[in-house]
């Protein structure tokens, strides 16, 4: 057994085998987000299910990981051209905005429900992604690439307010939510990823000053996911640029849909 500190200063017996599933979960989440734009949530999943952590602690460690993620995946996407673009600037600045009034209401949400209904919500909620993913996979294999249209603001702040409080609610980052939804109303992939990036540093430092108002992030888990989610971003990042992601997509949905039952009656 390896001995492991969990939350403010107590002690608790982590075995090797969940210290070195924690890791692994962060990494491969690391990748989802950059590769996938879902991925995030895998790191929610993986503290609800190993740690007695809280739910607001859940969020909390989870969400305060993602402003690096967010960061470096940002950086990427100005890197290969996507955020340089005005159009997917735009849409990037609205939904930035929109978070930071939508996810104090998650972070919110989150503290008033139970543990219980806090695993049923996040079952669901992964179910929702899954289905999501694979909608988003059949439009790109079965339309043409669209051209990035400038859309109205009214629907990018809609857009944004939903998935800003989802995340700010099972501290996730933001682009599991929004790159599909992004590219349901038209955008291309990589603009959709490049935006729902930067979207994800708004959501991740307005969620953790929520929760670390609270005294909901344990910093020891976040530091030991965090790393090799980071890690995980950039290996994602060049995968979603230089190899087919379909394999890993479907892979994703199948373990998504697996974990959905299971941690709403781990709830």
């Amino acid at each position: 057994m390896s001995r492991f500190e969990i939350g403010a200063g107590d002690p608790m017996d982590l075995a090797l085998p969940v210290l070195l599933a924690l890791v692994a979960i962060g990494f491969l989440g690391g990748i989802g987000i950059t590769a996938l734009g879902p991925g995030g949530v895998l790191v929610t999943i993986g503290l609800f299910a190993l740690t007695p952590l809280s739910p607001a602690a859940v969020a909390g460690t989870a969400i305060v990981t993602h402003i690096a993620t967010g960061l470096l995946g940002s950086a990427a996407y100005t890197r290969s051209g996507q955020l340089r673009e005005p159009l997917t600037r735009r849409t990037a600045l609205i939904l930035g905005a929109t978070a930071v009034v939508g996810t104090p209401v998650g972070v919110w949400i989150n503290a008033s429900i139970s543990g219980r209904l806090f695993g049923v919500l996040l079952g669901v909620f992964v179910a929702v992604v899954a289905v999501l993913v694979v909608h988003r996979e059949w439009a790109t294999r079965h339309g043409t690439e669209p051209t990035h249209p400038r859309h109205p603001a009214v629907l990018l702040v809609a857009l944004g307010l939903g998935v800003a409080v989802a995340s700010g609610m099972f501290g996730v980052g933001g682009p599991m939510l929004s790159v599909p939804l992004l590219l349901a109303i038209g955008l291309p992939l990589l603009p959709a990823l490049g935006a729902a990036q930067a979207q994800s540093i708004v959501i991740a430092v307005a969620g953790s000053v929520g929760y670390l108002a609270q005294g909901q992030v344990d910093w020891a888990l976040a530091f030991l996911v965090g790393v090799p989610e980071a890690i995980g971003v950039v290996v994602g990042w060049k995968i979603a640029r230089s190899l087919p992601t379909r394999q890993l997509t479907y892979t994703l949905v199948a373990v998504l849909l697996l974990l959905a039952p299971y941690l709403a009656f781990k709830g």
